[in-house]
C-alpha cells in the first residue's frame, strides 16, 4: 500500500500531490463505510488519540471525534478552558502529561500559528493540525477539495474563487495551497482591507468585484468575516459588506451559468450568503460536513499506519 510522505499533518504546504490523492482514495473507501448500517471499522483499535482544543470548536472537534470513533480508536478529549493551561501550564507540559498516558496521536487546535510544528519537534507522537491561528487548517482544505472532486469530477482546471475575509482565515491559505497543488485556478475576492499583502506571491488572481469573480468561477467558497480575530474595523458596516460581498439567490440566478457554492461553516446567514443560497441545490455545504468525517478518517488512518510500522 502507498503511504504518506509525512509523519504529521501540519499543513498543506508540507504535502505533495500524491499525498492528497492517497488521502482522497482512502476517503472514498471510508465514505462507503460511513454509509453502511454498521459504520465502524476495527482499523485503529490499538491507537489512542488525544484531541487538544485550545480554542473553541464545535464542528471540527465533533468531526474528528466521530472519525476517530468510526475507526475504533481510543479517544481522549481535552479542552483548554477547563485545564491547567488556565493556571499557567505550558503547551509542552500539557502535552507531555497527556503523552505520559501513552497517546499515539494528537489532534490540536491552537491560537498560535506554528503550534503544531513546534509540538511535532518536541513530542513523540503524530500531530494533526486542526487549525493554528490564522495560519493553516489542512483537513478543512482537504475536505473542500474532496467535495469539489466529488461534485465536478476533478479539481484540475477548475476556477475556484475564495470570497470574504482572506486576511484572518486559515481556511483560505490551506485551500490556496491545496487547490494549486491539484492544478486548479484560484482567485480571492473581498474588500482590499481583508486581502493580505502577501497574497500576490501565492500565484492567485485578485478581484474586488464580486459579480466579476462569480462570472469567472466554477466554484465559490464563501468565508465568514472573522470578527473574533479583528481588533480594528476593516469595513464601514456589516450592511455595506453584505451589499458588496454577500451572495443572494437573485445574484446567483442572474449569472449566465450555475456555479457551486461552498462554505466551511459556521455560516453567518444573511451576511456572506442568504438562507435561500445556503439551502439551494447549488450549495454543497452539507456534503462538505459529511465528507469531513471520511477525509479525517483517511488522514488519521494513514498517519496511524506509519506509527504501527515504527
Amino acid at each position: 500500500m502507498s503511504e504518506l510522505s509525512v509523519n504529521h499533518l501540519l499543513g498543506i504546504k508540507y504535502l505533495n500531490k500524491e499525498d492528497i490523492e492517497l488521502i482522497f482514495e482512502t476517503a472514498d473507501q471510508f465514505k462507503e463505510v460511513i454509509n453502511r448500517p454498521i459504520k465502524k471499522v476495527p482499523s485503529l483499535r490499538d491507537i489512542t488519540i488525544a484531541n487538544l482544543f485550545f480554542e473553541n470548536s464545535t464542528r471540527t472537534k465533533l468531526s474528528f471525534e466521530l472519525a476517530e470513533k468510526r475507526l475504533s480508536a481510543d479517544v481522549i478529549n481535552f479542552s483548554a478552558s477547563q485545564s491547567s493551561v488556565k493556571k499557567g501550564e505550558t503547551l509542552i507540559d500539557t502535552v507531555n502529561n497527556i503523552l505520559s498516558m501513552k497517546v499515539d496521536m494528537v489532534v490540536m487546535r491552537h491560537p498560535n500559528p506554528g503550534a503544531g510544528v513546534f509540538l511535532s519537534k518536541h513530542v513523540n507522537a503524530s500531530i494533526i493540525n486542526a487549525g493554528d491561528g490564522a495560519h493553516e487548517h489542512p483537513t478543512q482544505a482537504l475536505l473542500d477539495s474532496y467535495s469539489i472532486r466529488e461534485k465536478l469530477g476533478s479539481v484540475k482546471g477548475k476556477n475556484v474563487v475564495i470570497v470574504g475575509d482572506i486576511l484572518h482565515s486559515r481556511v483560505a491559505l490551506s485551500n490556496i495551497y491545496a487547490l494549486k497543488l491539484q492544478g486548479a485556478n484560484v482567485m480571492v475576492c473581498g474588500p482590499k482591507t481583508l486581502l493580505p499583502k502577501y497574497i500576490k506571491f501565492l500565484g492567485v488572481r485578485v478581484e474586488t468585484n464580486l459579480r466579476k469573480a462569480l462570472e469567472w468561477c466554477d466554484v465559490a467558497n464563501m468565508l465568514r468575516v472573522q470578527n473574533e480575530r479583528m481588533d480594528i474595523s476593516y469595513f464601514p458596516t456589516t450592511r455595506e459588506y453584505i451589499k458588496q460581498f454577500g451572495v443572494n439567490k437573485e445574484l446567483l440566478d442572474s449569472l449566465n451559468k450555475e456555479i457551486v457554492i461552498m462554505h466551511p461553516g459556521p455560516i453567518n446567514r444573511g451576511v456572506e450568503i442568504t438562507s435561500d443560497v445556503a439551502d439551494s441545490k447549488q450549495a454543497i455545504i452539507l456534503d462538505q460536513v459529511e465528507n469531513g468525517v471520511a477525509v479525517r478518517m483517511a488522514a488519521i488512518y494513514l498517519l496511524a499506519s506509519k506509527i504501527k510500522q515504527q
